[in-house]
């Protein structure tokens, strides 16, 4: 499928957490899924190991369970506090901004099961360390996010959900997921209704950046 005409630039500024205006009602093709992942496949992973693996989730069935797993999971987040309205009380440009967030986030919770594709990025690993994951995370991640900005380019819209990974054993179990594979991320994967994406508001750089030292 021709891809959409932006530029590197505008591709990496305007792939946002698509929650709201995912179209539930409209088929994704598997070709244009696999596509995705075949760009994704080309992201690093460390010693070139490629010890990935894409699970593609399209049968309505194992979607309505995936989706109840994500609705307790999300009920649970936010009972807890989740995604706290009143953190940037004294910022309403980014209170509102949460605001937003908080309100698209819990409409997904509700529909996670509705959405045509899921996807889960998962890695092949023998046993989690109790330190430092980075080595084992890194060599899946980034080929999650290639896939999450070829789905932009293709008109796709698509969101980073980590919650149902309270019940990773129960997806597991649903699935057939070998016990030394984990589970990354879950991408909900749909086309988009209107056609507009641009920059987040973000903090300024100056703000988080350290030269040298910190």
């Amino acid at each position: 499928m021709s891809t959409l005409p932006l530029s590197p630039d505008e591709l990496l500024t305007t792939t946002r957490s698509v929650r709201k205006r995912l179209d539930l009602s409209r088929p994704v093709p598997m070709e244009l899924i696999r596509e995705c992942l075949e760009i994704a496949l080309q992201a690093p992973s460390g010693s070139n190991a490629q010890s990935w693996h894409w699970i593609v989730v399209t049968d309505p069935e194992p979607r309505r369970v995936i989706g109840e797993v994500y609705r307790r999971a999300f009920r649970a987040y936010a009972e807890a506090g989740g995604p706290n309205s009143t953190r940037y009380a004294d910022n309403p440009t980014r209170q509102a901004t949460q605001l937003r967030v908080g309100e698209s986030a819990a409409w997904l919770g509700e529909r996670m099961g509705d959405v045509p594709v899921l996807v889960l990025a998962c890695r092949r690993v023998a046993k989690l360390s109790a330190d430092n994951q980075a080595d084992v995370w890194g060599s899946l991640l980034p080929a999650a996010w290639s896939y999450m900005l070829a789905a932009r380019a293709r008109r796709l819209g698509t969101a980073w959900t980590t919650l149902h990974l309270d019940y990773e054993a129960e997806v597991a179990e649903l699935l057939g997921i070998p016990d030394d594979v984990r589970q990354g991320v879950l991408i909900p994967t749909a086309y988009y209704t209107g056609d507009t994406f641009k920059p987040a508001p973000r903090e300024p750089l100056d703000s988080v950046l350290h030269l040298d030292r910190w």
